[in-house]
């Protein structure tokens, strides 16, 4: 009893550390060390959009697949401490935006490329890579890859119409990724609202941040294996929008075939998505989730009306996805080639 007593105090020494180190993200962590930043990867990502404008919502989705995976039991322990309420598990510590999802499997690791949610789904990693190689040739050994997801994500979205934030800096890369996390942490979509809210209740997200995210689906596109149940068996989807969409998703086959998540707009970052679930055009079943008569109906009307309520919500959510258990400090390392670990 003293021994799991000891264990137990040193963890929570430890998760103090962790509550410090998590407060040195700063929107001027690399003033000094690499002041030219944030205009590297603006101009390789403005290349990329401008040849594909998809790629914006490519690495947006590819920030968030990163953010929501936790490598680690979490238990159900919460500690306190001053200006800090922290989550931690005895045996690793939660992580969350560490670029473990850029990580190619090795013999000692099979990696989250891979997992259900992000197999032939994922994509930008070309993009990711060409950013380090530009961030490099700047300022060696001095960003991670998960800042530079994290820069990347907010410059897309930019790109496309949508709204800026401050993004904090200062994360770490991981050195290990689980598949296994990666399946088990993500939505799918074909989530219920109330799967979607303890997702992200899980992150401690709450169901406007869930609302306001859920928006990023007014740009990029979807495959037809994540959508087809929704348009051939849901009741609550308009009839006219199903049957236009069922023409390049057939009932069997054609599971990557495309189609843009918000109709209207595919590759403008605006608020037509939420005018779609008003109308009942929300391609996948997680989106019209939303709005079925359930507590975020209202919130939805508010973002199909009020496009400047729905940018300030969404940069606001996004600022504190990126907050999700971040690896600061000591933790981790600045990897070389975003791939693989040093």
């Amino acid at each position: 009893m003293a021994v799991f007593s000891e264990r137990i105090a040193i963890v929570f020494f430890l998760a103090l550390l962790v509550c410090i180190a998590d407060g040195q993200l700063s929107p001027t962590f690399y003033r000094k060390t690499c002041p030219n930043l944030q205009t590297v990867v603006r101009s390789a990502m403005t290349q990329a959009v401008n040849n594909e404008p998809r790629m914006g919502a490519s690495i947006l989705r590819l920030f968030f697949h990163d953010c929501f995976v936790n490598v680690g039991r979490r238990l159900s322990y919460i500690a306190w401490f001053p200006m800090c309420r922290l989550r931690f598990s005895i045996l690793e510590f939660s992580q969350g935006c560490d670029g473990s999802i850029l990580l190619d499997d090795t013999a000692t690791f099979t990696g989250e490329k891979n997992a259900g949610p992000n197999a032939n789904s994922v994509r930008g990693y070309d993009v990711i890579d060409t950013i380090k190689s530009n961030v490099e040739a700047a300022c060696p050994g001095i960003v991670s890859c998960a800042d530079i997801v994290a820069l990347a994500a907010r410059d897309g979205v930019v790109l496309l119409g949508g709204p800026s934030w401050t993004v904090k800096l200062g994360r770490r890369d991981a050195t290990t990724t689980s598949q296994n996390a990666a399946n088990t942490n993500l939505p799918g979509p074909g989530s219920s609202l109330s799967q979607l809210k303890t997702a992200f209740a899980n992150k401690n997200l709450n169901a406007r941040d869930l609302t306001a995210l859920s928006g990023a689906h007014t740009i990029g596109q979807a495959r037809c294996v994540n959508f087809r149940s929704h348009i051939y068996n849901d009741a609550n989807i308009d009839a006219s929008f199903a049957s236009q969409t069922q023409q390049n998703c057939p009932s069997s086959g054609g599971d990557n075939n495309l189609a843009p998540l918000d109709l209207q707009t595919p590759t403008a970052f605006d608020n037509a998505y939420y005018q779609n679930l008003v109308a009942q055009k929300g391609l996948l079943h997680s989106d019209q989730e939303l709005f079925n008569n359930g507590t975020q109906d209202a919130l939805v009307r508010q973002y199909s009306t009020n496009a400047a309520a729905f940018s300030r919500d969404f940069a606001a959510a996004m600022v504190k996805m990126g907050n999700i258990s971040p690896l600061t400090g000591s933790q981790g390392e600045i990897r070389l080639d975003c791939k693989k670990v040093n």
